[in-house]
């Protein structure tokens, strides 16, 4: 009877997964999304508790102990994703989330160790699947570490050297050996290869991200969330557990599509964000750029806005890193008081991770109808009479259609250069990820408004209000 209610118990957590990942395709429907995802986390973790009240004669001695652990494990698990949760920054989220994703990784790899000192006996194949969904679980928990601390600022953002390819083959092929040697060889042996093969396949974790850019970051945490579920997947199948190869066969699916869709997005393949030194050289190949950079006054960029017609407002990281999401829908609610038609437009790829910018705007609670994808909106720049970007970049550059030695030609962007009239609010003259200069910038129609993004939206709220009734 426990075990029937075990597995009722599971087939009802993954019904939840994938209920909460349907609703989350939708930002009016996101939160409803999370919440029935998170229940159904809620049922699969009770539910597992009953595997312990199953066990032979053998091992009852340690039950006891083993319930132990597992409480343990759980209470400083939720005391510190809730402190950490509650604290967290909304500019610090790709981070978190790197390294949540991290975190799901190495549990499928801790599980696959513990299953291969326990499963002499099974058959070559499930050995052969317990070691794949460790290889994929330590190299995302690996890999998304390295992304955590690039995005935290506490490593430079690329780290590239000669042979760096030919050496993370050299490592994978030696990893994928010693895999094979724990799965057939003898007992001695076999032990220490497998410890060998972690320790392999976290190296090969390490540098096959250590090469990748800031820009590339969405795509590779993307990435790594596909092989955490994809890890988890293959371990439920060690592990006979159909709950965990369902939910990690619906992360997996749901992580790979995203990947290929930000890929997409961008305009390249995935080989080419994992493999190529994508900026590397840019600055040399770029040309020389006619015109110049003109700045503008706050306060003048605002009163443009409050007598337009329309305007449509690019968000970037750099409104992340202000803060000025509440700022800025401060702003937007005065222009439409004053009759101006307002939009955001959002990138695929703008900010740090897929979502940011959205989550950036929910936050400051910008309803969802003023918030549009790229390939919705980008016809429109050529009929609004003023767009506002603020601290995106690359994602605006017009050299991705006209410049074919630019390391961002043929990336899909965001038509501000068609608008009648671009304002950037920008900290200083700083180049993007790619490592080239925006002509967008130097354009007759576009004017610089240099500062703190919270500091000049300050500025421009001001100006408004201080406009004779």
């Amino acid at each position: 009877m426990l075990q029937l209610l075990v597995e009722a118990s599971g087939f009802a957590a993954a019904l939840l997964f994938i209920l909460g990942l349907k609703r989350m395709a939708s930002p009016a429907t996101a939160l409803r999304g999370i919440v029935l995802a998170g229940v159904g986390m809620l049922v699969a973790v009770v539910a597992s508790f009953g595997y312990l009240a199953d066990v032979g004669e053998a091992a009852r001695p340690h039950r006891l102990a083993n319930l132990g652990l597992a409480l343990l494990a759980l209470a400083l698990g939720i005391g510190w994703a809730w402190r950490s949760g509650r604290r967290v920054a909304v500019t610090a989220m790709p981070q978190m989330v790197a390294l949540y994703n991290g975190m799901g990784g190495g549990a499928a790899a801790a599980v696959a160790a513990v299953e291969l000192t326990g499963t002499h006996a099974d058959s070559p194949l499930q050995l052969g699947v317990t070691m794949l969904g460790a290889l994929i679980g330590a190299v995302s928990l690996a890999g998304s570490l390295v992304a955590w601390a690039k995005l935290d600022g506490r490593m430079k953002s690329a780290w590239r050297f000669r042979g760096q390819g030919a050496l993370n083959a050299v490592v994978l092929l030696l990893t994928l050996v010693l895999g094979a040697l724990a799965v057939f060889g003898p007992g001695a042996m076999a032990a220490w290869c497998a410890v060998l093969f972690f320790a392999g396949a976290l190296a090969f974790g390490v540098l096959m991200t250590l090469p990748i850019g800031g820009a590339d970051m969405p795509v590779v945490i993307s990435l790594y969330n596909a092989f955490t579920g994809l890890a988890v997947g293959l371990e439920g199948y060690a592990l006979h557990n159909p709950a965990l190869m369902i939910a990690g066969m619906v992360v997996g699916s749901a992580g790979t599509l995203l990947t290929l869709l930000m890929a997409k997005a961008m305009n390249r393949s995935l080989t080419n964000v994992l493999f190529s030194r994508f900026g590397e050289g840019a600055a040399a190949a770029q040309g020389e750029i006619a015109g110049s950079m003109k700045s503008a006054d706050a306060a003048d960029a605002a009163v443009t806005m409050r007598y337009a017609g329309s305007v449509i407002i690019v968000p970037g990281y750099g409104l992340a890193v202000a803060q000025a999401q509440a700022k800025l829908y401060e702003f937007v609610k005065l222009l439409q008081a004053a009759g101006v038609d307002v939009k955001f437009a959002i990138h695929p790829v703008a900010g740090r991770m897929p979502g940011h910018m959205n989550v950036l705007l929910a936050e400051a609670g910008v309803p969802y109808d003023l918030i549009f994808d790229m390939d919705d909106i980008n016809d429109s720049f050529a009929s609004t009479d003023v767009a506002l970007v603020i601290g995106a970049n690359d994602v605006v550059n017009p050299a991705a259609r006209t410049d074919k030695a630019s390391p961002i030609y043929g990336m899909p962007i965001l038509n501000v250069d068609r608008a009648h009239q671009a304002y950037v609010i920008k900290r200083g003259q700083g180049k993007g990820y790619a490592g080239v200069e925006n002509l967008l910038f130097y354009g007759d129609h576009c004017s610089m408004v240099y500062g703190d993004a919270l500091a000049v939206l300050n500025a421009m709220v001001q100006a408004i209000k201080d406009l004779p009734a």
